[in-house]
């Protein structure tokens, strides 16, 4: 039989199918979208944007994008790209180092989206998994510091240290304003420190020799740091000089590396304050710079004061032990402009990797590890001796040796690199080598070769390492044990380890297995051909200070990647360096500050901020030196503009910016943001727009054209890298052309500008930018501007679906909002004594992770579907809903009591439905299987409601046995 000709609509290129993957990553089909708009009564998607989106803020122009292309050629492309970067031996250590990620933690963790689509674990009952690996992350710190108490990760080294400055002039009772670092310490360290110091008026003393030291200690500071061992690979014995710190009743602040405690005194021993580091070569790849996982550990007294999350334990309702989130984990929310530390998230997968790590091997494979580090470092260092280069930096090491090469120095680092090798150039006439757990006998005989001169027999492994001494002296070597709990010592194998991560997973709510509704969080989809280039090699085992035509690919991905966001965003330049929104905020702040010192008008400090704000911005403007002035919301949720310009003319001659987000925190376009930029534009000061809610506006409107001058962007939300459980995160600066002078720079890392390095490395989280990247390859304009089309599409049906249900709390005119809606619950309380968290685990019970609880408004549940969502789960979503507000009609009815009903129980484990006694008003049944559909899937949260007032008053922050309630 002869096939029908093919129809006249198709030709080669229609097969071709070039943007196959926007419909994959766009849950809404077209009869989905024509149901849609019937409900919420819009007779388009065009029109539906006409009637939401202030036509003032549309777009001039579409964006200058590439065309969509299919996954196949994205990755082909961007593997061209990878193989720009040259893979060397890396020698350079500077806090970063070759590591092997074992199989089982890359395939199970890394890979997995069970880990990378997480959230961060706000919502304690369905997060019980990755908050135990949290807990095992600060149990493996507390142990290898020597400290009581340690957060569940920090961004990269160089902000934990700077975080820690501030930590210590908050907590030290000295009253000075200078810190003194030891001059051994990792310049990109002292660098961020520097950016962090200048805008708190602290000054830095960074003492280079053991007399400048001696001077600056016996001056008046309120803190000293410490790199351990030293960034040439001194190591010494600190403790005399902790002793004469707090003498001077400031605080001592170690930088330490972990792997080196396993055989070298830990810093707590000493009495230290303070200790940070990065969990970097405990299985994360280099990656150019990150994501990684810094660590902060301190004294007991710090631990109300300590940034960032911290795990603790408490007990759920049923009186047994459970992992929670601690109170003070996000003071920027609570103490907002007051809070000494902006950040909101953590680098919760590099950290799980980095506890896997320590579980997988134990404290005895740890300890093998460092120590055919150590010995490694040691035959290589005889070896060179052996080769007439016998003056050394210092006399000890663990994985660092430094020599004084004088006029050779650039000569032999040349002969490196002609071999594949690099090393490290420092103080101009040395060269630093550092080895680590990917280091050979082959490695260490390359180097001999390099140094060796033309004829000159080289040294043997075998004659070298007989009767060797140990580079590490025998007063400073560890005696103390660590990792004794038993999670480190029972997972070994490969089929233990397995198990044991997916034990863990199975515990938690991700992306994976159901919707995760977040108002401004942005949970979307993170396709799987975005992930697949993170663990290239091209990519993942490139040192960030190895030279730049090693980088080529990095370069070129970085360039693209800011050219696409620029066209996105409507700005003129954009910096990729800073590694969490958070950091974002903080940078374009400082670019603020420093255009208005440039222009002579470094006393403009006034950041006006809706008292709406997200807690991350008033904290932010504190971090530069700015004084914050709240201005009012009205009743729509809208910036008061009477007030506003009130403040405007108020404090005119002192006026550096306003912030807003936009669309605003509560969900909706406001219509006169123009004019509010002009406002403040008249008063001498700039316009930051919070890109939180990007996700609205990429293809529809840029802020860069609505009278905007600064924003940052979260590519963890609009543009696809995935949260991780709470971080990795990457959060881009977009400045106007006259701020972009004053993007952060990177003195270290070769990048000149007039504000310094905010991140440890130039180009931040760089091993997660091929994740937007492909995103934006694949989408194209179109794709990108349909998406954005299709959130809002989402997220006003889920308000005209719910209405009758649950009211929406802003609104525009018309009844509209944003790519977010925010569910009216504080009647509620009145009527039948349910709080919106009542809400919130009932949901659990329904298999959904609640929407953003109580922010930004008490008792309400904010909702963004996103595009990614299909129709079926937006409806399944909206079916639970409704069905919990019938119960709360229950409630309401008296027919259930107003303390014993399955929503003030909720949510239900399998054991409470299971057992024997069960005296409540309403049915097992009721319980457990609401809904018939959850028949077909259930998930059972591991733990009941989790008491929150319980886990205050009883902190832990190391792992205790979940056997018997903690405390």
């Amino acid at each position: 039989m002869l096939m029908s000709p093919p129809s006249p609509a198709e030709t080669l290129q229609s097969l071709e199918n070039p943007g196959e993957f926007v419909p994959r990553h766009i849950g809404i089909d077209a009869q989905d979208e024509a149901h849609m708009l019937s409900v919420i009564g819009e007779a388009s998607r065009a029109a539906l944007m006409d009637s939401i989106v202030p036509p003032a803020i549309r777009r001039s122009r579409p964006m200058q994008l590439p065309a969509a292309v299919s996954e196949a050629q994205a990755l082909a492309e961007l593997k061209a790209i990878a193989a720009r970067n040259r893979i060397f031996k890396n020698f350079i250590g500077q806090g970063y180092y070759g590591t092997h990620t074992p199989g089982v933690i890359l395939r199970n963790v890394l890979e997995n989206p069970a880990w990378y689509t997480a959230y961060t674990p706000y919502q304690a009952e369905i997060s019980q998994g990755r908050m135990e690996a949290l807990v095992n992350f600060q149990t493996m710190v507390c142990d290898l510091t020597g400290m009581p108490i340690a957060n569940a990760s920090m961004l990269d080294e160089a902000t934990a240290a700077a975080e820690a400055m501030t930590l210590a002039r908050r907590a030290a009772k000295s009253r000075s304003d200078t810190l003194v670092i030891a001059g051994d310490t990792h310049p990109q360290t002292i660098e961020v420190i520097r950016t962090r110091a200048a805008p708190l008026g602290i000054q830095v003393v960074v003492a280079n020799s053991k007399e400048e030291w001696e001077a600056a200690l016996a001056g008046d500071f309120f803190a000293a740091l410490i790199q351990y061992p030293a960034s040439s690979g001194w190591i010494a014995d600190w403790q005399a000089d902790v002793q004469a710190i707090h003498a001077k009743q400031a605080a001592a602040i170690f930088a330490a590396d972990l792997l080196a405690l396993t055989l070298i005194t830990p810093p707590g021993e000493w009495d230290a304050d303070i200790v940070v580091g990065s969990t970097q070569r405990f299985g994360m790849p280099m990656g150019a710079g990150g994501p990684h996982a810094a660590f902060m550990a301190c004294r007991d007294e710090y631990k109300r004061s300590l940034p960032g999350r911290l795990v603790g334990v408490s007990v759920d309702a049923h009186g047994r032990p459970a992992y929670r989130l601690a109170l003070q984990t996000r003071e920027q929310h609570i103490r907002r402009e007051k809070a000494t530390s902006n950040i909101c998230t953590a680098q919760v997968l590099p950290a799980v990797v980095a506890s896997m790590y320590a579980v997988y091997h134990g404290p005895q494979g740890l300890t093998r590890i460092a120590k055919r580090v150590a010995r490694l470092t040691a035959i290589l260092s005889r070896g060179l001796a052996h080769l007439g280069y016998h003056s050394r930096h210092h006399d000890t090491a663990f994985d660092t040796i430094s020599l004084h090469t004088r006029e050779a120095t650039d000569s032999i680092a040349a002969r490196a690199a002609s071999m594949g090798a690099n090393l490290r150039k420092a103080w101009d006439e040395y060269l630093c080598i550092s080895l680590d757990e990917t280091s050979t006998r082959a490695d260490v005989e390359l180097l001999w070769t390099v140094f060796a001169q033309d004829g000159q027999p080289l040294p043997t492994i075998a004659a070298m390492d007989e009767g060797l001494p140990s580079l590490i002296p025998e007063a400073l070597q560890r005696s103390s044990s660590f990792l004794a709990h038993p999670v480190f010592n029972t997972h070994h194998s490969e089929t233990a380890m397995l198990r044991y991560i997916r034990s863990l997973s199975d515990k938690d709510l991700a992306l994976d297995r159901s919707m995760i509704p977040l108002g401004s969080c942005t949970m979307k989809l993170n396709a799987t051909s975005e992930m697949i280039p993170i663990t290239w090699p091209e990519f993942a085992n490139i040192h960030p200070f190895a030279p730049a035509d090693q980088l080529a690919g990095y370069a070129e991905l970085d360039a693209q990647l800011r050219r696409w966001l620029c066209e996105a965003t409507g700005y003129a330049g954009v910096s990729l360096q800073p590694n969490a929104g958070s950091q974002g905020e903080y940078a374009g702040l400082l670019a603020i500050r420093g255009w208005h010192a440039s222009r002579g008008e470094a006393h403009r400090n006034i950041c006006l901020i809706p008292s709406s704000a997200h807690g991350t911005n008033p904290a932010s403007a504190q971090m530069v030196g700015m004084q914050v002035v709240v201005t009012q919301c009205d009743d729509n949720g809208n910036v008061d503009l009477a007030d506003l310009q009130a403040k405007c003319e108020q404090h005119s001659a002192n006026l550096a910016c306003v912030m807003i987000t936009y669309p605003s925190t509560h969900g909706v376009f406001e219509t006169q943001v123009r004019e509010l930029c002009a406002l403040v534009h008249r008063h001498g000061g700039r316009v930051y727009v919070d890109g939180a809610n990007m996700n609205a506006l990429v293809g529809v409107a840029a802020p860069g054209e609505f009278g905007g001058d600064v924003s940052h962007l979260n590519l963890h939300k609009t543009f696809c890298i995935p949260h991780g459980g709470g971080g990795p995160g990457v959060g881009p600066v977009c400045v106007v052309e006259d701020l972009v002078p004053f993007l952060p720079g990177h003195a270290t890392g070769g990048m000149d500008s007039r504000t310094g390095a905010v991140s440890a490395a130039p180009l931040g989280n760089a091993a997660v930018l091929p994740i937007s990247w492909m995103y934006i390859r694949m989408m194209g304009a179109e794709g990108l501007k349909q998406a954005t089309e299709t959130a809002i599409l989402s997220a006003n049906y889920i308000s005209a679906r719910l209405r009758r249900h649950y009211p929406t709390l802003y609104a525009s005119a018309n009844g509209h909002v944003a790519h977010e809606c925010i569910l009216d619950l504080r009647g509620l309380k009145e009527t039948c004594g349910v709080m919106a968290e009542d809400v919130a685990k009932r949901l659990i019970d329904y298999g959904f992770h609640a929407p953003t609880l109580s922010f930004p408004v008490a008792n309400t549940l904010m909702v963004e579907p996103t595009e990614s969502e299909p129709l079926a789960d937006i409806d399944r979503f909206v079916a639970a809903m409704i069905a919990i507000r019938e119960e709360i009609r229950e409630i309401e009815a008296g027919r259930w009591p107003r303390e014993d009903n399955p929503l003030k129980n909720a949510p239900h484990t399998a054991e409470q439905v299971a057992s024997d006694d069960w005296q409540h008003a309403y049915s097992r049944e009721t319980a457990a299987y609401p809904l018939a559909a959850l028949r077909h899937g259930k998930y059972w949260s591991p733990v009941g409601r989790v008491d929150n007032v319980y886990g205050d008053r009883n902190l832990f922050c190391s792992c205790v046995p979940l056997a018997e309630p903690a405390g």
